[in-house]
């Protein structure tokens, strides 16, 4: 039985990125960590315009043929399923469309966790697209997810429907043309009314699920914050921040608030241990970008979701107050079959 393989054309979003991360990207259905695609491509499992023994840094260039020969899943694993689950859609035309993503969501699917994604959602409202339902990696009109948030932050997420339309995101992700914006709730005292982090952060080499900050041999990260809102509870004190990654490193804002002393509320890796909330206070609440294919310039924002909104009002914070910073509060989530 022969093994499925896969080709992929490097598009412009690919151009001057490393093959392992692209193929990260192109290969998101499976969910692989970067570390499990250096060792395929350093298998010879990953072929680039015929040269068998690619580097896992090698810089792609567009147009550059990639094949990849899949290794067989695991025996119990079952394929990727189209399912009929709730989205919420804030913008959609012929080219993308924009979630708000719940909390407890995972984005892609992994071999143990191949169903209720984000994804499988998307295969299925992608039915709409391709009526044949032909949903091939050779498919134009397909979902292709550009970035990620973390299964328990909650907010806004860019989907490419085409080729065309992920490669401009990708490439204005890589530029640092998209504009994001985070709302978290934060414990401590904010030393000033905002700041910048430039940490770099790498991997926890004693847990692979961390990332630690300011390390000799980290990538380099950059986030700046703004108080938004601040408030005082049995004697201990919160703050709402705004913040703007300018870079991309996995848990980036987690981990560059609590390396100032101020851990995000609930969270589980890098906050304080208390359950005041079963998820980390962290919201993907605005994107502003060009559209990847008309140029137009595009602004879309999330509210804050409900299980926020009653951190807040628990910590002390008045709906007038959050509303006097521009924070708009969500009443009711908004949801499409």
């Amino acid at each position: 039985m022969h093994e499925p393989l896969r080709t992929i054309r490097a598009d412009r979003g690919d151009a001057g990125e490393r093959l392992d991360r692209a193929l990260v990207r192109h290969l998101a259905d499976l969910a692989l960590p970067r570390v499990e695609v250096a060792r395929w491509i350093r298998g010879g499992r990953v072929e680039v315009n015929g040269d068998p023994r690619p580097k896992p840094a090698l810089k792609l260039a567009k147009g550059d043929i990639v094949s990849v020969v899949l290794p067989p899943p695991p025996p119990d694993a079952p394929p990727l399923l189209a399912q009929e689950l709730p989205l919420a859609v804030v913008f959609e035309d012929a080219h993308l469309l924009a979630i708000d993503k719940p909390p407890g969501v995972v984005v892609h699917p992994t071999w143990g966790h191949r169903e209720g994604t984000l994804l499988n959602a998307l295969l299925w409202r992608a039915r709409e697209w391709d009526p044949a339902h032909e949903m091939t990696r050779s498919s134009d009109l397909r979902p292709r997810l550009v970035h990620r948030l973390d299964k328990d932050t909650s907010g806004l997420l860019l989907v490419a429907k085409t080729r065309a339309a992920h490669g401009g995101l990708a490439r204005a992700f890589q530029r640092r043309q998209v504009s994001k914006e985070y709302l978290a709730v934060v414990a401590g005292n904010p030393p000033a009314n905002g700041g910048r982090v430039d940490l770099a952060i790498a991997r926890d080499p004693d847990d692979p699920k961390r990332r630690v900050a300011g390390v000799a041999d980290g990538r380099p990260a950059v986030t700046s914050w703004q108080v938004m809102a601040d408030s005082g509870q049995d004697g201990r004190a919160f703050a709402l921040l705004r913040c703007r990654p300018e870079t991309g490193r996995t848990h980036q804002i987690r981990v560059h608030l609590a390396a100032i002393g101020l851990p995000i509320v609930g969270d589980p890796l890098y906050g304080t241990g208390e359950a005041l909330l079963p998820r980390q206070a962290l919201h993907a609440a605005r994107l502003a970008f060009a559209h990847p294919v008309t140029g137009q310039p595009i602004e879309i924002q999330s509210p804050l979701p409900a299980d926020l909104r009653a951190l807040l009002e628990e910590l002390g914070f008045s709906d007038r107050m959050v509303a006097a910073c521009g924070v708009e509060m969500a009443s009711s989530p908004r949801s499409s079959p």
